[in-house]
Formats: structure tokens, C-alpha cells, sequence
């Protein structure tokens, strides 16, 4: 699959960036977001066309399955891209090293 140019991906990046920022005291209120970050392809510039946006999150409240998914599915159709929800307590740790070391808070 081809690639997104690398300024295309900063664009990209940026505007989800900015988005989710704008968003934040939203999310807080309504799905009790207390930290979100994004991670992945995007952050490193090396987006595939077909790629998702990963974005790593961290709760005040546990939610319930279906408030996880109704946030992933709030967050895709807020940034017209498919969101890859990842929470920040269920990283095993080899890989969430790696992601933590990745990760652009937002």
C-alpha cells in the first residue's frame, strides 16, 4: 500500500492534534478522559494510505465496553479517519515501553 508524503503525514498529524486538543474538555466531561495521546505511524511520518490513527487513553472512571467503543467510534467520525483505541492500563510491557516512548500527549 502507498504511502502518505511526509508532509502530508505532519498535516494530518497536526490537525488530529489540534482537533483532539480542542475537543479535550468535551472528552473529559463526557467519556471522562483524563489523559489521551497518539502513537503509531502518524507520529513517526510513515502513515500508510489505509492507516489508522492510534491513540493511547487513559480514563478518570473504568468504562463500560460500550462507552469504550462509543469514543472510538465518536473519535473516527470526529477526525474522518478509523481510531485505533488503546488503553494505557492494559499495555503489556514490552510494547508499551515502546509506545510510552513514542507517545505525543496531548
Amino acid at each position: 500500500m502507498a504511502r502518505v508524503s511526509r508532509l502530508g503525514a505532519q498535516r494530518k498529524l497536526r490537525r488530529y492534534t489540534e482537533t483532539l486538543r480542542s475537543q479535550l474538555p468535551q472528552l473529559r466531561t463526557r467519556f471522562h478522559v483524563r489523559y489521551l495521546g497518539l502513537f503509531g505511524s502518524y507520529v513517526r511520518g510513515i502513515p500508510k494510505k489505509d492507516s489508522d490513527l492510534d491513540v493511547l487513553v487513559e480514563f478518570a472512571e473504568e468504562p463500560s465496553l460500550f462507552k469504550f467503543m462509543e469514543l472510538e467510534t465518536y473519535l473516527s467520525e470526529l477526525l474522518d479517519v478509523k481510531v485505533d483505541l488503546v488503553m494505557k492500563g492494559t499495555l503489556k510491557p514490552l510494547i508499551g515501553r515502546r509506545i510510552l516512548s513514542e507517545v505525543v500527549g496531548l
